[in-house]
């Protein structure tokens, strides 16, 4: 059960986080899933051991060209990187209540994702100067 109802997941559709993410450590599993049918940049990351936890993520590149997440040689192991054109790259979102207005990415602490392998992790981009709360244009 998740925010969005009843949702199926196949095993293949859940992504490992062998180190969790900021905060959620203990969280290692999660699924990734739409949140509309049609081409929104929007997604559900949906904690697979804990139905409460549910994290909205964004495509970060639908909102700003330009971003450039720098991944060091230990991460890409635990990714299993291969090739560049396994990873996608997700910022999680803020949309305070009744105020979609003020929707933020946080461009600071992006989830890189080997989409072959299935493997997560939350890097953070402490030295880019990337805010913690930008403010994507048009939402």
């Amino acid at each position: 059960m998740t925010r969005l109802g009843q949702r199926e997941v196949s095993p293949d559709g859940i992504i490992y986080f062998p180190r969790g993410l900021v905060g959620l450590e203990d969280k290692r599993e999660f699924a990734l899933l739409s949140v509309r049918e049609d081409d929104s940049p929007f997604l559900l990351m949906q904690c697979i051991t804990d139905p409460g936890l549910g994290l909205l993520v964004a495509d970060p590149y639908s909102f700003i060209d330009d971003y450039d997440v720098k991944i060091e040689n230990a991460d890409r192991r635990v990714l299993k990187v291969d090739n560049i054109r396994q990873l996608a790259v997700l910022v999680t979102v803020t949309i305070p209540q009744n105020k979609p207005e003020d929707t933020t990415l946080n461009l600071q602490g992006p989830i890189v994702i080997n989409t072959q392998a299935r493997i997560g992790l939350q890097i953070p981009q402490t030295e880019a100067g990337y805010p913690t709360h930008f403010r994507p244009i048009g939402t």
